[in-house]
């Protein structure tokens, strides 16, 4: 199957072969009929992929800041290679699809096998879409309407915000695709709606509409003109301008506490004076409507109850359908032209120069092969001709930016990488000279040529894959966490409780730092009890990313097991007690502002401090140990200061967290040269801490450890 691609870098639009999805649970497989390709969102996509790198910068002034407190924090050169692999990487196009169900997951019900749906999907000939972004096309609307669903649902979320009621009077400003939809969808529910557009011929297509429609540089004056000097009840700017008068017109031509809703994307520079003497509101509408940028109901199915949350972004869908098959939306007179898809690469490039409103995609209707799931990118060479191939499950951010640059960098060669939706597994396998990408972790384990693997995906999933590999006779590489729970932390103890050919390694890369073997040099090969206080200024993320939520363990167990790692190595001794204490009142497994206290067998002390409310321009790791007389610090795994009777320093050009030396010598362990620095009863340890940290909050008391060595 195809997709199409749009890079960041160089601007480039590309069809790419990529192998046939997971069907995921909650989750639907669809083959597309055709897609709709809007004007005004995507050729600003387009534009900006396409401009230098100084406007990219222009544009996007938040990014600057970012990318200079990383700077500060990481360096010139680890902050180059980030911004040089994050534009490298291709951006999947499009968001209005319909087509044609293939396979259901567990979890959804409703919609089956061969029923005709729309989704979100993007410009691909097979997607893989949650079941909370899927609704099904009435029998009486054709692919090529209901392909207008999910622009049409933009524009309704925002009539939805306006809280029309019957008889008031709306203006829309801007007559791309959106703006004629939200004009229809406006007028269907009982507004007398006037419309501005600086194109003539997108006016005179809105009349046909029965919207009272006209071409002005300024469009406040015949508002006020057909309002009787009243002004709109509601505005919504639906145009993608760099005007700034946009939004002071939209404030003008409102009645007094009138309503601005902005769908488009202009300038926000707000006139107080403006707003303040008619006493007028102003709302940023969100793409289609509740549920949009929650993992929870868009990636999990999780739905919000009807009584509670009447319109989600599902139901806005099914309205918006129903409003095609009554008629009350018109959406055929709005296509431009139509295409096939394997065209579109050269629609795209000339996107900029089009003034079409919306053009449609059609797709082959020949039947799918399901079972091609893996593909060659690159021919196959010598790939682990010298002991044993590597095989990598995950392609997320991690990947992308830390695993396999470290494995290049140490010429280690990967037979396969795989991914669920098969969507970024061909990128990264020509970026890095892989032969096969796949969607299907059973070709892996069933290869026997395949020896170890890396497991990269969600935490959640990493017992289940590493027990599963393991089972297999392979060895396996495992990003942290080893577990999120003591059920999965069990399961691993017993494989392990009998002698086993194979082995399990955690990504416990700090160990592994150039910084931290200087450390080790100094503590010595027996070292006696020591104080560690370890603070991490980890950031803050937002509550819906996944990482925060229980299913997937939390912030403790899935990252501050690192801080827990080192401690232990640093004292080389296991951990047996823990107790901890997060930052307020309210406590729960979630908790991101904690300090942790470790006590190790040999009596040494450890405090981890665990904090997500810092500042991006502290340093994000710091690590003090108290020795003998003796203080070592690490700032950043940049910099190592010695106080006391040898004093010195030493520093590194870049931050280095042992990743690239960890995975070289994990290599070298599976060729038989060379001997791991932590064993599965050290990663035992080390996750039992983390679980009892996080059962410390809740408990709000010590909590033992068991697995010692």
């Amino acid at each position: 199957m195809k997709q199409l691609f749009q890079n960041l870098k160089n601007g480039k639009t590309e069809l790419v072969d990529c192998p046939f999805p997971q069907c995921k649970r909650g989750s639907l497989v669809i083959q597309t009929r055709t897609s709709l390709i809007s004007l005004g969102t995507e050729k600003m996509l387009v534009e900006f992929s396409k401009s230098s790198l100084v406007d990219k910068a222009r544009q996007q002034p938040e990014k600057v800041k970012q990318t200079l407190d990383k700077v500060k924090s990481d360096g010139v050169i680890a902050t180059f290679q980030a911004v040089s692999a994050k534009l490298d990487e291709p951006l999947p196009l499009g968001y209005c699809n319909a087509g044609v169900v293939l396979e259901t997951g567990d979890g959804v019900s409703g919609i089956g096998i061969g029923d005709r749906v729309i989704s979100n999907g993007p410009h691909a000939e097979v997607v893989s879409v949650s079941k909370n972004l899927v609704s099904k096309i009435p029998d009486n609307v054709t692919f090529e309407e209901a392909a207008f669903t999910v622009a049409g649902s933009i524009g309704l979320q925002g009539i939805r915000l306006a809280s029309p009621t019957l008889g008031e009077t709306a203006v829309v400003i801007g007559l791309g695709l959106i703006g004629q939809l939200t004009a229809q969808l406006a007028k269907a529910n009982g507004s007398r709606v006037i419309a501005f557009d600086l194109d003539s011929n997108k006016v005179a297509l809105a009349k046909t509409f029965g919207i009272e429609a006209m071409s002005c540089n300024d469009p406040v004056q015949p508002v006020l003109e057909l309002t009787g000097g009243v002004g709109a009840d509601y505005v919504i700017i639906t145009a993608s301008s760099a005007s700034e008068q946009i939004l002071s017109q939209a404030a003008r031509m409102s009645r007094k506490r009138g309503r601005i809703i902005l769908v488009g994307v202009i300038p926000l520079h707000i006139s107080r004076s403006e707003f303040y003497e008619k006493e007028l509101s102003f709302q940023v509408s969100c793409s289609y409507g509740p549920g949009r940028y929650d993992p929870a109901y868009e990636n999990a199915g999780n739905d919000y109850p009807l009584p509670f949350v009447r319109w989600t972004e599902q139901r806005n869908f099914d309205a918006v359908l129903q409003c095609i098959a009554n008629g009350q939306l018109n959406v055929k007179p709005l296509i431009t032209n139509r295409i096939l898809f394997a065209d579109a690469p050269a629609t795209y490039d000339a996107l900029g120069q089009a003034h079409s409103i919306a053009t449609i995609i059609k797709y082959p209707e020949n039947e799918i092969d399901k079972e091609q799931k893996t593909l060659q990118i690159v021919p196959a060479g010598n790939v682990g001709t010298t002991g044993g191939e590597l095989a990598i499950i995950g392609s997320g951010n991690f990947t992308k930016a830390t695993l396999l640059p470290a494995l290049k960098k140490n010429g280690t060669p990967v037979k396969y990488i795989c991914s669920q939706t098969g969507v970024y597994g061909p990128y990264l396998a020509k970026r890095f000279g892989i032969p096969y990408c796949t969607t299907d972790t059973e070709k892996i384990l069933n290869d026997d040529s395949v020896k170890s693997v890396i497991i990269t995906t969600r935490h959640s999933s990493h017992t289940h894959l590493s027990l599963k590999a393991l089972e297999k006779g392979k060895h396996v590489f495992l990003e942290k966490p080893l577990a999120i729970n003591r059920e999965q932390l069990a399961q691993i103890e017993t494989f392990f409780s009998k002698e086993r050919d194979v082995s399990l390694t955690v990504g416990f890369n700090r160990r592994y730092s150039p910084l931290v073997d200087s450390i080790k040099n100094i503590l010595g090969g027996t070292p006696s009890q020591m104080s560690v206080v370890y603070t991490m200024n980890a950031g803050f993320i937002p509550s819906n990313h996944w990482l925060q939520t229980a299913s997937e363990g939390g912030r403790i167990i899935g990252e501050a097991c690192h801080c827990i790692d080192l401690f232990t190595y640093l004292c080389g001794s296991p951990v047996v007690s823990v107790c901890a204490s997060s930052m307020g009142t309210e406590t729960d497994l979630l908790s991101d502002n904690v300090s942790i206290v470790l006590k190790s067998k040999n009596g040494s002390n450890g405090v981890i401090n665990y904090f997500a409310n810092g500042n991006k321009q502290y340093p994000k790791e710091n690590v003090q140990v108290f020795y003998n007389g003796n203080v070592i610090e690490l700032s950043n795994f940049r910099n190592l200061k010695v106080y006391g009777k040898k004093s010195f320093s030493k520093n590194s050009l870049t931050v280095n967290k042992g990743h690239g030396e960890q995975f070289r010598s994990y290599v070298q362990f599976l060729h038989g040269n060379g001997k791991l620095k932590n064993s599965i009863q050290e990663h035992l340890n080390v996750t039992e801490a983390s679980i009892a940290a996080v059962e410390s909050l809740l408990k709000k008391t010590w909590v033992d450890v068991s697995s010692v060595w």
